[in-house]
C-alpha cells in the first residue's frame, strides 16, 4: 500500500479529544481531518493510507462548535451532525445485535399505546431487529398493531398502583426482575422509554453503548446549583452540594442488559431503603437514576434532541426532535379539531390555540 507518515502539529485542546472521540467513526478519521492546523502544542505522528482519502473526506460528518459534544470524563454526547450512521449501522449489522425497549402503559396510559408503538416501529433502530416489551394492567385494551417484519411486541400484564408515584417507583424493580427473568436471555441491550411520547425523526445505533443517559430538556442550560437533584441527605438520592454533572430524564435510558440490570437493581435498593427511611426522593426514580450516573458515569449521552418536552419552545440548537412528549390534552381531543393537531404536531408545526374542550 502507498504509506506515508506524516506530522500532526495541531489542535487547541477543547476540540482535540472531542472530535477524535465523537465525530468520526476512528481516530484515524479524527486525526486525517486536522491534518491542516497548525499549532505546536500537540505533535504526533501518524501513519495513513493514502487510498483512503476521498474516503474519509467523504464520510466526516459536519462538525458543530455550538454545543457541547464530550463530557469531562470523553463520553460522546449525540447531536445531529455528529455521527454518520450509515457507518454505524454497517458496523451494527455485523454483531447481528437485538436490541429491547421497555416501558409501561397502565391505568390511564393506555390511551398511549398506539401513538407511541407506531412512532416506535417506525423510527427506534429502522431496520434492526428490537423487541418491545409493554407492560400493561389492561392487556385486554391494547389495540392492533402492525409491527414491522424485524419487530415483535411482548405485552406483559403487571399490578397497578394507587398512586402514579408508585408506578413509577415500581418500575425499577420490575424492569430487573425481568432482566434476570427472561431478557438477558432475548436482548443485548436494553432501553427504558416512557409510553406518552412520539418519535418523529429516526433514532439509530448511534443511541448504542454500554451505559446510556438522556439529558433532560428541562435542565441542560441550567446551572448546577439549579438543577433539580434531591438534596436532603435522608434520602438515598441525595446528591451533595457542589457535584453533579448532567441532570437526566428518565422518560429514555438504557444500555447493555448487565449494566441496565445494574443500574436499575442499585436504584430500587434506594427506593426500599428511602420507604423504610420514610421519605419519598424528590423526583422519584428519576433521582435515583441521577445519583446512579453520578457515580458510574455513562459511556454516552444523548442531546435533547432525544427527549424534547413540547411545553418548551425550540432554541436554534435542536436542529432536530426525535422524540417529543405527547400533549395529554390531545388524545381527549374530538373530532377534526384533534386530527389537526396531531398533523400539526407530526409536521412540527406549532400555533398558539384558545379553544376549550367538552
Amino acid at each position: 500500500a502507498d504509506v506515508c507518515t506524516v506530522n500532526i502539529r495541531s489542535y487547541q485542546v477543547c476540540h482535540t479529544v472531542q472530535e477524535l472521540y465523537m465525530f468520526t467513526p476512528s481516530l484515524l478519521v479524527s486525526l486525517y481531518s486536522k491534518l491542516g492546523n497548525v499549532n505546536t502544542n500537540l505533535c504526533l505522528s501518524l501513519r495513513i493510507l493514502r487510498p483512503f482519502k476521498d474516503y474519509l473526506h467523504s464520510h466526516i460528518p459536519c462538525r458543530r462548535r455550538d454545543v457541547l459534544v464530550l463530557t469531562p470524563w470523553l463520553a460522546p454526547i449525540v447531536w445531529e451532525g455528529t455521527f454518520n450512521r450509515d457507518i454505524l449501522n454497517a458496523q451494527y449489522m455485523q454483531k447481528k445485535l437485538v436490541t429491547g425497549v421497555v416501558t409501561f402503559a397502565v391505568t390511564k396510559y393506555v390511551q398511549f399505546i398506539e401513538g407511541f408503538m407506531s412512532s416506535a416501529n417506525k423510527y427506534f433502530l429502522a431496520g434492526h431487529q428490537v423487541i418491545f416489551y409493554l407492560f400493561t394492567d389492561n392487556p385486554e385494551q391494547i389495540p392492533h398493531i402492525q409491527m414491522a417484519p424485524e419487530n415483535r411486541l411482548f405485552v406483559i400484564p403487571v399490578q397497578n398502583h394507587s398512586r402514579w408515584q408508585d408506578i413509577s417507583l415500581s418500575r425499577m424493580d420490575i424492569i430487573s426482575r425481568y432482566i434476570r427473568s427472561q431478557f438477558q436471555y432475548e436482548v443485548h441491550y436494553l432501553y427504558s422509554i416512557d409510553i406518552d411520547v412520539q418519535l418523529f425523526e429516526h433514532i439509530g445505533v448511534e443511541i448504542i453503548d454500554a451505559l446510556v443517559g438522556t439529558i433532560s430538556s428541562w435542565q441542560y442550560t441550567a446551572r448546577r446549583e439549579s438543577k433539580s437533584y434531591e438534596t436532603r441527605t435522608e434520602s438515598q438520592a441525595a446528591i451533595p452540594e457542589g457535584e453533579g454533572d448532567f441532570y437526566y430524564t428518565a422518560s429514555f435510558y438504557g444500555g447493555s442488559v448487565a449494566e441496565v440490570y445494574k443500574l436499575t437493581r442499585t436504584c430500587f435498593k434506594g427506593v426500599m431503603k428511602d420507604r423504610e427511611n420514610g421519605i419519598e426522593a424528590r423526583w422519584h426514580d428519576e433521582s435515583h437514576l441521577n445519583k446512579y450516573l453520578l457515580y458510574h458515569k455513562p459511556t454516552r449521552l444523548l442531546s435533547p434532541e432525544y427527549y424534547w418536552d413540547e411545553e418548551l419552545s425550540r432554541p436554534r440548537i435542536i436542529q432536530v426532535k426525535r422524540m417529543c412528549s405527547v400533549h395529554k390534552n390531545m388524545l381527549r381531543t374530538p373530532g377534526i379539531l384533534g386530527s389537526i393537531m396531531w398533523a400539526m404536531l407530526s409536521c412540527h408545526v406549532f400555533l398558539s390555540l384558545d379553544f376549550t374542550i367538552i
